[in-house]
């Protein structure tokens, strides 16, 4: 069978030597500071939770207004979203994801001062808007740098500060909290915001002086480097072109953009469905309050997909395994979920902690290799449009999904809130539907990733 010749230029390009020594300098200099971005941006928008009580007592923040505010974060979040991205691309990654960080600490240090409901619903719509930009940005700027077969390597770990931030965080912000009561003169909870926002502020600071907007003006590369790392992405680019939307309105009306919006919304559905309420939803299963035990159980499965998500995102360098393990990890995350359900119905702690764990690691895996589709036809202002509209619509996931499990719950109540946790799962399911499907529309894209592996291995 004969081989395009995209592809055989594509196989030549990515067999230069100097291409694998300027990604692992590429990686080395450029991946600790995105994951400590996304570390501290996780941080801050879940911190809240930890001043919740506090808010109420303190500051007499209603419980409608903290719902209010923890939902309207997402409202922002969409909103600003795509006009972010089109900035980045603009004005460059490293200008304007250090100017996203700097922003978002700024506000998230200002929860400190808060006063009364209208100040603190504001101020959680504004980190929305201010924290807009940075998952997508990142995404695109990754696409920019790295070769679509190493791509879902770096998104996968990229992704690690999500399981690390729900590893350290809750750590982080109780030790806060507890040095502010007994060393300072304010309260925990302002201690614990302003602290956890200046480490946004400080973090943007140094992605200003680490990040590099491309390879072409990476001090730390060799010109062979550099023109390895140029060659092979223009290619792509060049493919793209040829392939996928052209401008940002073409971008925007593009079936495959929606296609993939639909998958990541319904990802988010089952991530967020499942970490908003993980530490109650343990807590049920192993019938102790929310404390250090259960504290320490609610690592675990993080902790597991933490390896998960790099091992299978450092191995998902084909098309058919990306699409394959796409749909594995989705419909592990379905039936996972289903099954903790039972298990909360059941009085089965031990079969429920494993099945969470099993879906925390699934959805970690999947969202790597789902944002390896869009990147491998989107490109310049298209990428920006259309990238930036699947990571806003997606995200509504956050917003929707408590929403849901809470109304279902209500509807048909049960002691454990089984139905609730099936409805995530269903969403899971219909994802995994739409990642198979993807072998009837390939994009010429997915050709340069070079399937005839040598001695291939297992999953392939």
């Amino acid at each position: 069978m004969s081989v395009p010749t995209h592809t055989a230029t594509a196989r030549t390009l990515l067999a230069n030597p100097h291409l694998e020594s300027g990604i692992k300098k590429a990686t080395y200099r450029l991946m600790p500071m995105l994951i400590i971005l996304y570390f501290v941006a996780f941080l801050d928008r879940t911190n809240v939770g930890f001043a919740e009580e506090a808010l109420s007592v303190d500051r007499g923040i209603t419980a409608g207004a903290y719902a209010l505010g923890a939902g309207i974060f997402f409202i922002g979040y969409a909103i600003f979203e795509i006009p972010s991205n089109l900035l980045l691309d603009k004005f460059g990654a490293r200008f304007w994801l250090a100017r996203i960080a700097i922003t978002w600490g700024i506000v998230a240090s200002a929860f400190a001062f808060v006063t009364n409901d209208t100040m603190f619903i504001v101020l959680r719509f504004l980190l929305g808007v201010t924290e807009a930009g940075l998952f997508p940005g990142v995404i695109m700027f990754l696409a920019q740098w790295f070769p679509n077969k190493r791509r879902v390597q770096m998104f996968a770990l990229f992704y690690l500060a999500q399981p690390f931030s729900q590893m350290l965080g809750a750590p982080l912000s109780g030790g806060l909290i507890s040095f502010g009561e007994q060393f300072t003169p304010w309260a925990g909870w302002q201690v614990m915001f302003f602290v956890e926002g200046m480490m946004a502020v400080a973090a943007g600071i140094a992605a200003f002086f680490f990040l590099v907007d491309s390879p072409q003006k990476a001090k730390f590369l060799s010109d062979d480097e550099k023109g390895a790392l140029k060659a092979v992405m223009e290619h792509e680019n060049s493919v793209k072109h040829e392939d996928g939307p052209k401008g940002i309105g073409a971008a925007m009306v593009s079936w495959k953009v929606w296609y993939f919006t639909i998958i990541y919304f319904c990802l988010q559905i089952a991530v967020y469905g499942t970490t908003f309420y993980l530490p109650q939803q343990v807590a049920g299963l192993i019938g102790k309050a929310v404390g250090w035990e259960v504290g320490l159980i609610t690592a675990i499965p993080w902790a597991v997909g933490l390896f998960a998500c790099y091992y299978f995102g450092k191995h998902a360098n084909t098309i058919r395994r990306r699409r394959n393990w796409g749909t594995i990890f989705f419909l592990l995350t379905g039936v996972a979920i289903l099954v903790s359900a039972w298990a909360g119905a059941n009085g089965q702690p031990l079969l429920g902690i494993a099945a969470i764990t099993v879906a925390v690691a699934s959805f970690l895996s999947a969202g790597p290799i789902t944002w390896s589709f869009p990147t491998a036809f989107l490109t310049g202002a298209a990428a920006a449009a259309g990238i930036g509209l699947i990571n806003s619509l997606g995200n509504l996931g956050g917003f929707v999904a408590p929403i849901m499990r809470t109304g279902i719950n209500e509807a048909v109540p049960t002691d454990s809130g089984a139905w609730g946790v099936v409805s995530l799962g269903v969403f899971a399911f219909l994802a995994a539907v739409m990642m198979a499907c993807t072998r009837f529309f390939r994009s010429k894209g997915d050709e340069l990733l070079d399937e005839d592996v040598p001695a291939a291995v297992p999953g392939h």
